[in-house]
């Protein structure tokens, strides 16, 4: 187990990692002691955001496929947990609700996925594809407006959303405030770990294999397509994880949730975090929440530039994210790489002087 949280495809191990990440851990715990109810509910807020910026890092970074559907299975799980709670009459249900909308995002991403990666969809045609999908519902869902439009006793209502489902609940007790912060906490940890142990398995080799080179993976017996479908079916199973989260924390969900300003979000925190590692996304997914928010308070307009501008300063100085390069140049410090680094590279100067 310990090889699988500490294996080649993940940034981070060591005594010096797990203390610091248990540090944190112990600060988060910690922190709804200290914070005000109304902070601990914008926390969890920004947690709910996270799943669904693994979910992009696992298919995007990892698997190579570039995914602008994070937001179209977000909308699937969210309408389909508004629908459910509200049909099976909330309470102790809603935690069923939560877990078969998932599952009805994962199965849309397993029939989108199969015809898109049997079809021989990849590069940025896949993102094409996935971009396309999400626009046309949001569209969809914005022109249900009028009272035929509803499931059960559920309306859907247009632009104005879907709203009257219950929030998580065990029993009569409604899971809100410091306990849905704590179930946040527990479910990042849980889910952080879990796709460590995952990318560092031979499942999670044969995923980075097929990104680097799909010929090569198959010829060695693997079916690539397989590995990719499975792939997308997490990744965007992570995205309605959010999604269903999102819709019992607010109790309500509507299609500007899904458009295309919220698609490209999840790109430019997996982006700039780095793609290529969960712990970067996970940190700097968290940091630029928080400070989207922020500015988002003052001007959301200034918020939406100051997203543009970060991706387009990530592509053009930072093509492998600033989080994971600020964490690699700290690695390399406290293990002694970058010393020894840069006395290899003097021993090999002085050595040319010599010569010379």
């Amino acid at each position: 187990m310990i090889k699988l949280l500490e294996g080649p495809q993940t940034l981070g191990r060591g005594p010096v990692f797990w203390s610091c990440f248990l540090a944190v851990l112990a600060g988060a715990l910690i922190y709804p002691l200290f914070a005000d109810s109304y902070d601990v509910g914008n926390f969890s807020y920004f947690l709910i955001w996270i799943f669904m910026a693994l979910g992009l890092c696992l298919m995007w970074g990892y698997g190579g496929m570039l995914s602008f559907g994070q937001t179209l299975f977000f909308g699937i799980a969210g309408y389909a947990y508004g629908v459910l709670a509200i049909n099976m009459g909330g309470g102790t249900t809603t935690i069923a609700a939560l877990l078969l909308s998932v599952v009805i995002a994962m199965i849309a991403a397993g029939i989108l996925g199969y015809f898109m990666i049997w079809g021989g969809i990849n590069g940025i045609f896949f993102g094409i594809v996935t971009l396309s999908a999400t626009l046309v519902l949001a569209f969809f869902l914005g022109q249900t407006a009028g009272p035929e439009w509803h499931i059960g006793d559920a309306r859907l209502n247009g632009f104005n959303g879907m709203k009257g489902m219950d929030p998580l609940a065990i029993g009569s007790v409604y899971i809100e405030g410091s306990a849905l912060y704590y179930v946040m906490v527990a479910l990042i940890v849980i889910v952080y770990l879990a796709l460590r142990m995952l990318v560092n398995s031979g499942i999670g080799n044969v995923i980075v294999a097929t990104r680097e080179n799909p010929q090569r993976a198959e010829m060695l017996g693997y079916d690539v397509r397989k590995y990719q479908l499975l792939t997308f079916v997490l990744g965007s199973g992570l995205a309605g994880l959010s999604g269903a989260l999102y819709t019992s924390w607010g109790q309500f969900i509507t299609p500007s949730s899904i458009g295309l300003p919220a698609a490209a979000m999840p790109i430019v925190w997996v982006a700039f975090s780095g793609r290529s590692d969960l712990t970067a996304t996970l940190v700097g997914s968290f940091l630029l929440l928080f400070g989207f928010q922020t500015i988002t308070v003052y001007s959301q307009q200034a918020a939406l530039v100051l997203m543009g501008a970060l991706l387009l300063a990530t592509v053009m100085a930072a093509p492998q994210g600033f989080v994971l390069g600020i964490g690699k140049f700290v690695a390399d410090r406290l293990t002694g790489r970058g010393k020894r680094g840069e006395a290899d590279l003097s021993a090999a100067s002085t050595l040319k002087t010599d010569e010379a």
